[in-house]
C-alpha cells in the first residue's frame, strides 16, 4: 500500500485561510492512523493464517493423494493376490485331478490284477483240490487193496497152519472138513460121519 499510518500519523498540511481546525484534523488522522494500522495487522494475521491453512490444506491434499495412491496400490495388489491366487488354485485343482486320475487309473490296474491273481488262486485251489480227492482216492482204493490182501494172506496162513486132525469128531460137534483154495479163504463145509 503507499500510505503506511505512519505517513498518516506524520503528514502535515498547509494552514490556510479559514482552512479546518488543525487538532481536529490531526486527531481525526491519528485514529485513522490507528484503525488503519488495526487493519493492517488484522490483514497481516489473516494472511498467516491463511498461509498456515494453505499450508495445512497442502499438507492434507499430498496425505490425501498419498492415501489415494496407496489405496490404488492395495487395490492392484489385492487384485493380483486374487488373480495370483485363483491362479494357483486351478493349478492345483488340476494337478490334484490329474493324480488322483492317474491314482485311479492305477487303483484299477491293481484291482484289476488283484482280481486275476484271485481267479488263479481260486483255479489252483480248483485243481489242488481235485489232486487231493483223486489221491485221497487213490489212497482209499490202494488201502482198501492192501486190507484186502492182508485179511486173504492172514486167513491162507492160518489154513496152512491149522493141524489136520484123523481121528473122529466127538459126537456133540459134527467134524468139519477145511479145503483151501488158492484164491482166497476156503469154505467151510461139514465131514460125513464116521462109519462103524
Amino acid at each position: 500500500m503507499k500510505v503506511t499510518p505512519l505517513d498518516l500519523r506524520q503528514q502535515r498540511f498547509r494552514k490556510g485561510f479559514r482552512g479546518f481546525d488543525a487538532v481536529e484534523v490531526t486527531s481525526f488522522l491519528a485514529e485513522v492512523a490507528d484503525d488503519y494500522e488495526q487493519a493492517l495487522r488484522e490483514a497481516d494475521r489473516l494472511r498467516q493464517d491463511l498461509s498456515r491453512m494453505e499450508a495445512v490444506l497442502a499438507e492434507h491434499r499430498e496425505q490425501e493423494r498419498n492415501l489415494r495412491n496407496t489405496l490404488l496400490t492395495a487395490q492392484r495388489l489385492a487384485d493380483e493376490i486374487r488373480q495370483n491366487a485363483e491362479t494357483e488354485a486351478q493349478r492345483i485343482i488340476r494337478e490334484a485331478e490329474g493324480r488322483s486320475d492317474l491314482l485311479l487309473q492305477k487303483t484299477q490296474s491293481r484291482l484289476e490284477d488283484v482280481q486275476r491273481e484271485i481267479d488263479g488262486l481260486k483255479l489252483k485251489r480248483r485243481e489242488a483240490e481235485t489232486t487231493i480227492e483223486s489221491t485221497i482216492s487213490a489212497l482209499r482204493n490202494t488201502l482198501d487193496f492192501v486190507r484186502e490182501q492182508d485179511d486173504r494172506d492172514r486167513e491162507d496162513r492160518v489154513l496152512l497152519h491149522r493141524p489136520r486132525h484123523t481121528e473122529t469128531p466127538a459126537p456133540s460137534q459134527p467134524a468139519t472138513r477145511v479145503e483151501a483154495t488158492s484164491g482166497g479163504p476156503a469154505p467151510v463145509r461139514p465131514l460125513p460121519p464116521a462109519q462103524s
